[in-house]
């Protein structure tokens, strides 16, 4: 019955004042004890109203939105702005629709089957790296190890070449930066705030998107220009990519949507990874079955493709972990008009959360559920899950089309990493989560590897 780390529910007034005091941004300290066994309701006070939506079927209505009335919150499209622009993640109707129809085509090189060599390279290169920290037992920060493999893996997939530690390094430490001072995320203006305000960035918070999106831009210049190569790749195909009136992307909107893929293709897997190691770090039952499972398919061998599909208890290792530690924590909404969520009137600019952090430990939907537990998700329990309460990658339309690719990304490298080293937490008491954007820990965990006997 392990207990992962999460912060101690209180009441609203008690949360309130914790996020507030803090003055880290962490918006997990915020919910109350209630949130998570109410249907809908506020979520403490605020000058707007703000709404959490935990009934699977209201979260249904959201999220697939059929009348359009919940676009991205402000707060999001405001915040993503500097970073990623008005892109196919944070756009609404008519704009995102075109956009959708010119991504789609790309998205097809995201298959697994095609993909699935520039993860085992990723990997590969991986199990280098921990192979000479075995040697020399030296500590590293598992954040920064998980966010160079998954940005390795989707640059290859994305821009055919792998990346240097030295981006990914400067690209992690710049989202880290940007996640914890963006001006959506400070406690005091969501409290104070009017609807649709538009909030202006920290100077230090836009050199942050500037660092991420030139990392991106000079990714797409190998592909462009004289020195251009031709690659048949997903950037490559958004290139080419053309709308009904025959315009494509330009450069800054190329940067745009290519920063999408190259975010949410890493940052939200390392998050997912540095959590599903931590547990395994102190799980050491769990590590004996995933080891069992492994050499029962795959022996000494590589494991391949087919294996990924059979290494269940493996998967449900990860299912588990982003039912606990969803990548996205929250995913707001603004209600466009005056409306109505079951019997609960919605005025025009509330904000409407539907949060994956809250709807995966809630009361009336999981048994325990705050237990680390992977065995929920086996094919004998299947009848206790509720529909709709486990969305780590959304619903609807919008539904995380990678969500395949992250998932067969995941077991193959939690299989290859666990089969060949020990892990150890150095601190694991000192593990905390945060909320911001996505979901990690408050600080960086730091780890030793061994290599297994």
């Amino acid at each position: 019955m392990f207990k992962p780390p999460r912060p101690a529910p209180r009441s609203a007034l008690a949360s309130l004042i914790r996020a507030v005091s803090s003055g880290d941004g962490n918006l997990l300290n915020l919910l109350p004890g209630a949130a998570y066994e109410m249907d809908i309701g506020p979520l403490g006070w605020s000058r707007r109203s703000t709404l959490i939506v935990n009934r699977p079927d209201l979260v249904r209505d959201v999220l697939i939105d059929e009348r359009g009335i919940f676009p991205k919150s402000d707060l999001m499209v405001n915040a993503l702005d500097a970073l990623i622009g008005n892109s196919i993640f944070v756009s609404s109707g008519d704009v995102w629709r075109r956009q959708r129809a010119m991504v789609d085509p790309s998205l097809t090189m995201m298959r697994i089957n095609r993909a699935f060599p520039d993860m085992e390279a990723g990997v590969a290169e991986c199990v280098q790296t921990l192979t000479r920290a075995a040697e020399t037992h030296e500590s590293f920060s598992l954040d920064l190890l998980m966010s160079h493999l998954t940005a390795d893996i989707i640059c290859r997939t994305v821009f055919s070449t792998g990346v240097s530690e030295k981006v990914t390094h400067e690209v992690f430490e710049a989202f880290t930066l940007f996640e914890k001072s963006v001006a959506q995320v400070e406690i005091f203006r969501l409290v104070i705030e009017k609807a649709f305000t538009k909030t202006p960035q920290k100077p230090h918070v836009l050199e942050a998107c500037r660092v991420i999106r030139k990392a991106i831009g000079e990714l797409l210049d190998t592909h462009t220009g004289e020195g251009g190569k031709s690659y048949d790749d997903i950037a490559s195909a958004l290139m080419l990519a053309r709308d009904d009136e025959g315009q494509g992307f330009s450069r800054e909107e190329l940067i745009d949507q290519l920063g999408v893929m190259f975010l949410a293709g890493h940052e939200t897997s390392a998050s997912a990874l540095t959590w599903v190691f931590y547990l395994l770090s102190q799980q050491p039952e769990a590590v004996k079955r995933i080891r069992k499972e492994v050499a029962s398919l795959a022996g000494d061998g590589p494991i391949s493709f087919e294996h990924t599909k059979k290494l269940v208890f493996t998967r449900n290792v990860f299912r588990e972990t982003i039912r606990l530690y969803p990548p996205i924590t929250f995913l707001p909404r603004v209600a466009m008009e005056d409306t109505r969520l079951g019997d609960r009137r919605v005025k025009r600019g509330a904000l409407v959360i539907v949060a994956p952090w809250v709807l995966h430990r809630h009361k009336a939907y999981w048994r325990d559920p705050d237990v680390f537990d992977p065995d929920r998700f086996a094919a004998d329990r299947e009848q206790d899950m509720t529909v709709n309460a486990y969305i780590p990658f959304g619903i609807g339309p919008r539904i995380c089309a990678g969500a395949a690719f992250a998932s067969i990304e995941a077991v193959l490298i939690i299989a290859s990493l666990v089969r060949a080293f020990d892990f150890e937490t150095l601190d694991p008491k000192a593990v905390q989560p945060a909320a911001r954007l996505t979901t990690r820990p408050t600080q960086q965990i730091f780890c030793r590897v061994s290599a297994r006997a």
